[in-house]
């Protein structure tokens, strides 16, 4: 039992770049909310040491993901989870959070609970087990006493999913709304003048491979259609090169931005956008651009998928709304044709566009928290509060 000033210890373990940005902001919410010091330990990245905090290792050592590359990498996987295991068994924190990146993640909880039984492990950013492989929620309980969900519909799969006890606290997109949205001129800017056109090929080096050929015909079309377009591609900056390699084969023209604060501009900007499945189209959403989503995997992974996944849409702000809002285009059906027939009638300001801007626009209360308290507060305080499950 800690004294009433003694320092509270909290380990925190993220495994790729997106929960590092979780980490950090969640040391800032943890320093704020605690009634005395903290002092921070585990694995995290160049978000995170900028709080002050002091990585086990690089976590490039572990920020790997699918199939082929973690067996190419799985000596040092293996080697990383053990050394991991060690530091918070020799530590003995007052709480261990686990953020993301389940494949590293939950390999250290489970072997961390065998080793301390009563230490509480939080994780932070629930699996997708309402899309597939929903046993892997009973699976969590024994070495997961509380899960921190950002998507409003996930406590809910857990409790019929029998996982842990799960709270929703919030998407950190939240708390960039005023970055997201546009203000009243660069709204209505968005339907005078030439359309902007925002695309969004993904972050993923083969998401990028395969959306880029598709989405470049996909403008091209669309500027046969409309005459000039001002397309707009906010570039991942580690794949910079790519992008610019595969963008200078399209027929019609692209700029190409950099950064956090160019992508958000953009938004505010983007008539319509074209995008890749995953987090950027709830961004989108939360910045109320209308938009058509596509997504391309390997054969091998499509065959896998087919069998795996639950739900009846990959497009997050479809599953938030319950209902498929946003029109997606997967695999055999991501194609020219069918992307810029969906994509036109956004630009045209026809009413497929407005039914989108009046979905969008319930985004907001449905992600809202009571008395709009930032994320990163609601996941600290859970895990200030943190006790071992019975």
């Amino acid at each position: 039992m800690n004294a009433p000033h003694s320092e509270r210890t909290i380990w925190l373990v993220a495994g790729e770049d997106s929960g590092d940005q979780l980490g950090a902001k969640l040391m800032r919410g943890l320093r704020e909310l605690s009634d005395r010091p903290i002092r921070f330990g585990g694995v995290g990245g160049e978000a995170m040491a900028a709080e002050g905090f002091a990585s086990l290792f690089p976590i490039d050592d572990v920020a790997v993901m699918g199939y082929l590359p973690v067996a190419a990498r799985l000596r040092t996987l293996l080697r990383r989870i053990r050394q991991t295991v060690r530091d918070v068994v020799e530590a003995r924190p007052d709480v261990l959070v686990i953020i993301d990146s389940p494949g590293f993640t939950h390999a250290v909880a489970s072997r961390v609970r065998k080793r301390m039984p009563d230490l509480p492990i939080v994780d932070y950013v629930s699996p997708s087990v309402w899309a597939w492989r929903p046993w892997r929620a009973a699976k969590m309980r024994p070495f997961i006493d509380h899960v921190l969900a950002l998507l409003p519909f996930e406590p809910e799969a857990h409790r019929r999913l029998h996982g842990p006890a799960c709270t929703y606290v919030g998407h950190p997109l939240i708390e960039r709304l005023g970055e997201l949205r546009p203000d009243p001129v660069e709204a209505e800017a968005r339907m005078t003048g030439r359309p902007v056109l925002a695309i969004l090929p993904g972050s993923r080096r083969s998401e990028i491979e395969r959306l880029m050929p598709v989405f470049g015909a996909t403008l091209a079309r669309l500027t046969a259609r409309f005459g000039p377009i001002e397309a707009v591609l906010p570039a991942v900056t580690r794949h910079r090169a790519l992008i610019e390699r595969l963008a200078l084969s399209w027929d019609s023209p692209v700029t190409l931005v950099h950064g956090e604060a160019a992508k958000h501009a953009t938004f505010r900007r983007a008539r319509a956008a074209l995008a890749a499945s995953g987090t950027v189209t709830l961004e989108l959403a939360l910045a109320g651009v209308p938009m058509v989503v596509a997504y391309k995997v390997s054969r091998i992974e499509e065959a896998v998928a087919r069998r795996l996944i639950q739900v009846p849409t990959i497009v997050l702000p479809n599953l938030i709304l319950g209902r498929n809002a946003m029109p997606e285009f997967i695999q055999a059906e991501c194609t020219a044709p069918r992307l810029a027939e969906a994509v036109a009638p956004l630009l045209a300001g026809e009413p497929a566009r407005e039914a989108q801007v009046d979905a969008l626009a319930r985004i907001d209360s449905l992600m809202r928290l009571p008395d709009d308290e930032p994320p990163s507060r609601s996941a600290a305080r859970i895990v200030l509060a943190a006790r071992r499950a019975a």
